[in-house]
This record gives C-alpha cells, structure tokens and sequence, in this order.
C-alpha cells in the first residue's frame, strides 16, 4: 500500500507543477472560447482558476493543484485544491479547473472559511470547440451551437477541461481549497 502511495504522490509532482503567469492567462483564454463560459465571465464577481489539476488513483485516489484568484480583472490570491476519493478508480489525468463566484459572499466564502465541495457537487466538463459537456444532470452532445445551459448552484458555478490521461472511476469524493491573500 506504501508503494501505491508513493506512486500517486510521484504523479501529482510530476503533472501537477507550479503554473506560470502565462499558463494562467492561456488556461483562462481557453475557457473563454467556450460558450457555456462566456457569460459567467462577463457577468461573475470574482473566479478562481486552477491551470493543472493532477489527479490519480487505485481504489483510493486524490488530486491536487495549485490555482489563483481574480476579482474584478485583479490578481488577489493564490489558492490550492486538494481532493482525496474512494470507490472504483485506476490511471491518472490531467484537467483546468474555474470556479466563478456570482456575488461577494460567495467569495468571502471561499477566502475566509474552509471551503470544500462535496461528493454531491459536480464540475461542468467543456471541451472547447465541440460540442458536448457533462453535468449532474447527465450528459450532452451535439452537433450544432446549442449546449445545456450552465448556471450557479449556491452562487458558485464550477467548469473543467480535461488535458490528458485516462482515468477510469466509479467513486465518491470531495474538493478542499486553501485560500492565501496576496
């Protein structure tokens, strides 16, 4: 079981480094070519974006990634996710991650008390240029410019994009974050 653990934590460091400045604003480009993003970023309070999220798991799993914070176009803080799960799962992948805050308690929220996500929450999968996303509601695809529409859940509306790997899971678990003022 020790060598099961070394190996994920062997992962994260390897697919979940440090983001440049750079892969921020890259990362946040491409969620803005999304349709289903494109209003929460005219219209949301603050978000949080989080470049590279490593995730990896056998049996048991975890992820973690190291994100920031922007309100009102300005840099305020750096944040890290950490996420640990339990159930069916095996291999490893790579996604962004953006969280959008429609209001200023929402944000205080996040930066002041320990904010977490539970098993219940579920992230907006997009995939930009195409035409499909999955939600809790189930999963969608097609073949013109039409998507389910997003929208806040308790004033937080959360998105993410895969990057690379292959992770086969059946398992429940929750997302902590860590908030750091600039």
């Amino acid at each position: 079981m020790k060598k099961i653990w070394a190996l994920i934590a062997f992962s994260f460091a390897l697919i979940a480094l440090p983001a440049h400045a750079d892969e921020y604003e890259d990362t946040a480009q491409k969620f803005r070519e999304a349709p289903s993003t494109q209003p929460f970023f005219q219209n949301a309070y603050a978000y949080a974006i989080f470049p590279t999220v490593g995730k990896g798991g056998i049996g048991v799993g975890g992820a973690y990634g190291e994100g920031r914070v922007y309100q009102g176009g300005s840099f305020i803080g750096d944040v890290s996710l950490v996420q640990l799960s339990i159930g069916f799962q095996l291999g490893g992948q790579t996604f962004s991650e953006l969280i959008f805050f429609e209001n200023k308690e929402a944000l205080d929220w996040f930066t002041h008390d320990s904010f977490s996500f539970d098993a219940r929450a579920s992230a907006v999968a997009i995939a930009v240029g195409a035409g499909a996303q999955a939600g809790s509601s189930g999963a969608s695809a097609n073949a013109a410019k039409f998507q389910s529409p997003a929208a806040y859940l308790n004033h937080v509306a959360v998105f993410s994009m895969q990057k690379g790997g292959l992770m086969y899971e059946a398992a429940l678990g929750g997302q902590k974050f860590t908030f750091h003022a600039r």
